[in-house]
């Protein structure tokens, strides 16, 4: 049995980029720890979605635990930052912030995770976060240090694969329209996922969709049935997120985050 370590920005991100990682880790014996650096303030609900006196970092924290217990996390722990809301919002620099905390600071409470885990293999983002959002790259930072403090041996960035998502996007694209769903414009954003070129490892994980989605299900406040992750038709989630897809840099192609353990 290895440890796997996951280490993801707010709330919901876990089950997005990683939840078929996740769940077949854990079913094949593996312990998953999942550690989140914020609690998600930002997002945004409906009118009327928290109770009275609730506040949002609550409701997502909550969402979290359910998500994890779905997808077969060991633990949960939170870094206990703010987040720091899109790209140029004032928020990327209020105190307290994700994005604006020294990176050996976050570094050393996320290492020690890792060192108290043993961890075999880690999880952060892409350098860019994925689409550019400051937490995610942010998360880049931070786990790679983490991950040097405390000897972690396999990191991998988790990614979006731009071509495979270009193609399912023209796949799907009069289907979504038919159906009234809002498919993202990724090909004028350049900040969007990396090209398949510099991708090093896909993961298959067909077989856990189901729980994949029943995990982001679970992130009710930021992921409604009328979300592009939860509308589209079985066949497009199976074709957009049927792999999940890592870059490691210098390593050979591969499909298994624990090859060689």
């Amino acid at each position: 049995m290895a440890t796997l370590v996951t280490f993801h920005a707010h709330p919901d991100d876990e089950c997005i980029g990683c939840g078929g990682v996740i769940r077949k880790a854990y079913e094949d014996g593996h312990r998953v720890v999942l550690v989140v650096a914020t609690r998600g303030e930002e997002g945004e609900v409906p009118d009327d979605f928290l109770a009275e006196g609730e506040q949002l970092w609550q409701r997502r924290v909550a969402e979290t635990h359910a998500a994890a217990e779905i997808l077969g996390v060991h633990r949960v722990e939170f870094l206990g930052y703010n987040d720091s809301g899109m790209m140029g919002e004032p928020s990327n620099d209020a105190p307290g912030s994700f994005w604006t905390t020294p990176v050996e600071e976050a570094a050393a409470k996320l290492a020690d995770i890792l060192r108290e885990e043993r961890a075999d293999v880690l999880t952060v983002y892409d350098d860019n976060g994925g689409y550019g959002h400051p937490d995610h790259i942010q998360v880049h930072r931070v786990g790679w240090r983490a991950a040097e403090l405390a000897g972690t041996p396999k990191v991998y960035e988790s990614t979006i694969n731009r071509d495979q998502a270009m193609r399912t996007m023209s796949a799907f694209a009069e289907q979504a329209t038919a159906a009234g769903v809002e498919l993202p414009d990724i090909e004028s954003d350049a900040n969007f996922g990396k090209p398949e070129s510099v991708i090093t490892t896909g993961v298959d994980v067909t077989d856990f969709l189901d729980v994949k989605r029943a995990a982001m299900r679970a992130h009710a406040s930021q992921i409604g049935e009328q979300s592009f992750f939860l509308s589209m038709p079985d066949d497009a989630f199976r074709l957009m997120f049927g792999t999940e897809w890592f870059i490691r840099p210098g390593d050979e192609p591969g499909d298994d985050l624990f090859a060689g353990l």
